[in-house]
């Protein structure tokens, strides 16, 4: 660097100036092809991007971007269209959570839309003749459903950092229902896998998914959603109230209390349901600050955890075994915490410590780097009294989206939403179908005389593990990510930071790469890839291992000197487009 001092004559000055500035440009071009260098797969663009996953969706969100709309305009527009196009994943029967970093304000915001239990839900709303239900008893018909959350999400943070009318953004995806979409591969494999776990077994499912004949429909075919698009033309006119009050929160409940295994949604759950802004997780790694989102999801905790013992780690030198293990036994060690403490922060009362630096330095000592655990304990972090309680176990199915935003006045936006298992309940209603977030509570309420933290409670939201998240590197936005995959997604987020930020990875590389998960218990090795090849030198470590399909779907956007990098998971149909 070089300092010059004053004073200086007018003409100097200027010539300082222009020198000064001809060497920063110089800089910032040579620092630009070098990034360029890095990420030779990746998508490029300067001016804003969308990676979302389904090439209709991170069209219209471009669409809007390209007609000056800010993110979070771009994100309706997305998520609407995900409605319609990937229905089996997410859509305004859902919740969602956001992550929010307005360019002009310097100010990162996150909101929680996750579905809520209704108000008459007890600790045994899932029991039967005393017995817990299992999840497939539980899962199908209108007792799972929650009061969805993604349309007021969706509207309150548009209020907050929208820029254009809010009815336009709905018009893309009222025009493709009406005239109809192509059937992909990944929605006709979906239709086809659930065809005998309840997707036939009511009538509005049976005769969108399926033909006349009862086979399900396939790729190919044209799918005309009239329902839908009455749907969305009532939201935008009436916004949110369109859809928690008056004819589409009647139909809802109606499906729900109608359904086989009937669900106790009222009218009154739908009016009062709120979306809540809550403080960030962030955390430092390495040389960079990684925010996400707290509870009720346990994804920005339970990431912090395994991020913060791995920077006990020099894990620069790549996918190593060694570097594998100390990952795999970081996941032991996080997940058993998020057992035991992690729920809804709203009924329950959990450590202030769990990302405290000598907490997480002392569990990264529990790790023998040449010997596995099996099953790792919980901790005892930090806080201010003893809590009694039990873990829960109760695992999240992957019927879940995410996509990331970037536009050109600096607003970043990271949006993982969902409706829980692939096509949710099986109840459709009006177009979309609806979740069965409850089935992510605990189904038993204690243990032992000790109650489970995400037991049921009435108005409570089940905890989740989406991981919506963003890096910041000198406190400006670097990294956007996030991923599908129920209880699995902190393991894919984990990997695509560590990929990224440690081991400098091609974004479309990392988000090709391999999933190594481990939840506490058996490793999952994904096959047909890299990590199937680690089998052998992770079992000799002591790892039981399970080589297995592993449906990601990580959507990746990178900043760098003026260029925006993005990435689409090979696992799904998405596409990143930029300008």
């Amino acid at each position: 660097m070089i300092f010059f001092k004053s004073p200086v004559s007018n003409t100097s000055s200027s010539l300082i100036r222009i020198a000064t500035a001809a060497f920063y440009a110089v800089v910032s071009l040579s620092a630009q092809a070098d990034e360029q260098a890095k990420h030779p797969r990746a998508a490029k663009a300067t001016t804003h991007m969308v990676s979302a996953a389904h090439p209709l969706a991170a069209e219209a969100g471009l669409a809007i971007l390209e007609s000056g709309g800010s993110a979070m305009d771009a994100a309706v527009a997305v998520q609407a269209m995900l409605t319609l196009v990937e229905p089996e994943s997410s859509g305004i029967g859902g919740g969602a959570f956001l992550l929010y970093w307005d360019g002009e304000d310097k100010q990162l915001t996150t909101y929680d839309g996750r579905e809520t239990a209704p108000a008459s839900a007890n600790n045994e709303y899932f029991y039967r003749d005393g017995k817990p239900l299992s999840w497939p008893a539980a899962r199908t018909g209108g007792l799972s459903v929650g009061v969805p959350g993604t349309v007021k999400l969706l509207e309150t943070a548009h209020q907050q950092h929208g820029r254009l009318n809010w009815a336009r953004l709905f018009i893309p995806t009222i025009n493709v229902a009406r005239d109809g979409f192509t059937i992909n591969d990944k929605l006709a494999r979906s239709i086809s896998r659930a065809a005998d776990s309840g997707l036939r077994d009511f009538d509005q499912t049976r005769q969108y998914f399926f033909a006349e004949d009862g086979t399900p429909k396939t790729a190919g075919t044209r799918l005309v959603n009239q329902d839908l698009a009455d749907t969305l033309t009532l939201i935008a006119a009436h916004g949110a109230d369109g859809f928690y009050n008056g004819t589409i929160a009647e139909s809802i409940v109606e499906a729900v209390t109608n359904a086989a295994n009937p669900g106790q949604l009222t009218t009154k759950d739908l009016a009062d349901y709120e979306v809540k802004e809550r403080d960030p997780v962030c955390f430092d790694y390495r040389d960079f600050s990684v925010c996400g989102m707290g509870p009720p999801t346990s994804g920005g905790l339970t990431m912090g955890q395994m991020l913060g013992i791995l920077n006990q780690f020099d894990l620069s030198t790549g996918p190593s075994v060694a570097n594998w293990h100390h990952y795999i036994e970081a996941a032991k060690l996080a997940y058993a915490d998020r057992a035991l403490y992690m729920a809804d922060a709203d009924f329950v009362d959990m450590p202030a410590g769990l990302l405290n630096t000598g907490y997480l330095r002392d569990r990264a000592s529990l790790i023998d780097p040449d010997v596995a655990t099996q099953q790792a304990s919980a901790g005892t972090p930090p806080w201010d009294e003893v809590r009694l309680q039990s873990p829960d176990t109760q695992t999240e199915k992957p019927g879940t989206s995410h996509f990331v935003i970037a536009d050109k006045y600096g607003n970043r936006l990271s949006m993982t939403t969902t409706i829980e298992s692939g096509f949710g309940s099986r109840v459709m209603t009006r177009g979309f179908l609806l979740n069965n977030e409850l089935t992510d509570f605990s189904f038993k309420h204690e243990n032992d005389g000790k109650p489970i933290a995400n037991r049921v409670e009435g108005g409570k939201r089940p905890r989740s593990s989406m991981s919506p998240t963003i890096v910041f590197k000198n406190e400006k936005p670097y990294l956007l990510t996030g991923s599908p995959g129920g209880s699995r997604i902190i393991n894919y987020v984990t990997q695509s930071v560590i990929a990224v930020l440690d081991w400098q990875m091609d974004l479309q590389d990392a988000a090709d790469m391999g999933h190594i998960v481990n939840r506490n218990g058996t490793t999952d090795l994904e096959a047909g890839t890299e990590a199937e090849e680690l089998d052998a030198e992770l079992k000799a470590l002591g790892h039981e291992t399970n080589i297995r399909e592993l449906n990601s779907g990580l959507h990746m956007i990178l900043i760098e000197n003026n260029t925006l990098y993005g990435a689409a998971d090979p696992r799904r149909a998405g596409v990143a487009l930029g300008r």
